[in-house]
């Protein structure tokens, strides 16, 4: 069943460059990823292709050996898109179609492309259409090929308005609508969140995929979407929830990832204003993927552009359940030991000394591995900050019981 749908996929090439900023290591790890982006948007990867170079090609990103032999392989074997991990100018994308007759993608179109999957709702396909909007516009020169609409003759005289004049003046008009809307969008939502009251708000941060729609239905008891793909998620969801008769705000937000490109930060502004505005942070991590590290601080760094940073925070390592550790022989005293060898209980000590035992949970949302001392500990740091709002408030005090649930229905 799975070979037929595999079948269907678009067939594709990924291509990325070794410089003195990122190592061969590296790339690798991006084009993984990029290969799982290329997954989830409907391709298939039959190949990879990279370089060694001090600094992309203007003209072209890549060298002109490598161009032709990736323009040999596409023509040889069908391939429909080439996919380029970092994001091209758009005269390198305009050169390389020109020597390449097929669908040429940078890593930012593809994640929009994601992005415009996903999108559920009127807001989040608001969203998305001004961040592509955003990201066409410098690059229409390179969608059209025919010249002037308007043809001289009398009362004609002169250049006239060219095609992609017209086609500019009305991208950026739409994007000018767009922006209003979304205005007119974010004012009311700004309503919505001041009407919550004085609740005191968990916002779920981490990168995408690491199980955020899954902790948010074991904690919230709600039915948010939950798929094994990149941003499964793309509407912030907001549900009460209930540990030890302490009520609080929790909502799961759209994942992040390496390389985010700027347009999605300014259009999912409103999104992420549920970041900002949170009293707490679960931040979300992956344990058993290879690079969690890399992706802590991809989303610390998010963290820091949307001024988030300085929030307090509970580390929540997900997928416990999921994680494998690299074995090393005892008798090989050649092989140096490294982060990839640790076994689980190495890396909590590590990360315990590291954030400090309060702020650190090793769980499994999917079989609810540790999840009693995740709820205790979450119920500790959301009392902690409603003790400092409300100092003598109902809800620290079991004989206001009865008296909150009147005054909550």
């Amino acid at each position: 069943m799975l070979e037929k749908e595999v079948i269907n996929f678009e067939k594709s090439v990924i291509v990325g460059i070794v410089t003195q900023n990122q190592s061969e290591e590296k790339l690798n790890e991006y084009l993984d990823e990029l290969e799982f982006l290329t997954f989830t948007a409907g391709g298939q990867v039959v190949k990879r292709f990279s370089q060694k170079m001090d600094k992309p090609n203007p003209k072209t990103f890549l060298g002109s050996g490598k161009i032709e032999e990736i323009h040999y392989y596409v023509k040889e074997n069908g391939i429909s898109t080439i996919i380029f991990d970092d994001e091209l100018t758009p005269s390198q994308q305009k050169n390389i179609s020109k020597i390449i007759d097929c669908k040429i993608l940078d890593r930012t179109n593809l994640i929009l492309d994601i992005f415009a999957q996903r999108a559920e709702t009127s807001y989040a396909r608001t969203q998305v259409e001004l961040a592509q909007c955003q990201y066409l516009l410098p690059r229409l020169s390179g969608l059209w090929t025919h010249l002037e609409r308007q043809k001289g003759g009398i009362g004609m005289r002169g250049p006239g308005e060219t095609e992609i004049e017209t086609d500019r003046r009305i991208v950026r008009d739409r994007i000018s609508l767009l922006k209003d809307k979304i205005k007119t969008i974010d004012k009311q939502m700004g309503v919505q969140r001041s009407n919550r009251g004085a609740m005191v708000r968990v916002a779920l941060v981490g990168y995408t995929n690491v199980g955020k729609s899954t902790l948010m239905n074991a904690i919230g008891k709600s039915d948010v979407f939950v798929e094994n793909k990149l941003f499964a998620t793309l509407d912030t969801t907001v549900r009460k929830v209930v540990i030890k008769n302490l009520p609080f705000l929790l909502s799961d937000t759209v994942g992040f990832i390496r390389k985010l490109p700027t347009q999605l930060v300014e259009s999912f502004k409103s999104t992420l204003d549920e970041v900002r505005e949170a009293d707490l942070l679960l931040h979300v991590v992956d344990i058993s993927h290879p690079d969690f590290e890399d992706h802590i601080a991809s989303v610390n760094q998010i963290l820091v552009d949307i001024k988030a940073s300085d929030k307090p925070t509970l580390m929540v390592f997900n997928k416990i359940d999921a994680y494998r550790h690299l074995t090393i022989d005892e008798d090989d005293l050649m092989t140096e030991k490294t982060k990839k060898h640790y076994t689980l209980e190495e890396w909590k000590s590590t990360w315990m000394s590291r954030v400090g035992e309060q702020n650190a949970l090793f769980i499994s949302a999917t079989n609810k591995q540790n999840f009693e001392e995740f709820r205790e500990r979450v119920y500790e740091a959301v009392r902690q900050i409603h003790i400092t709002r409300f100092p003598y408030n109902k809800f620290l005090y079991p004989d206001y019981k009865d008296a909150f649930e009147k005054e909550d229905e």
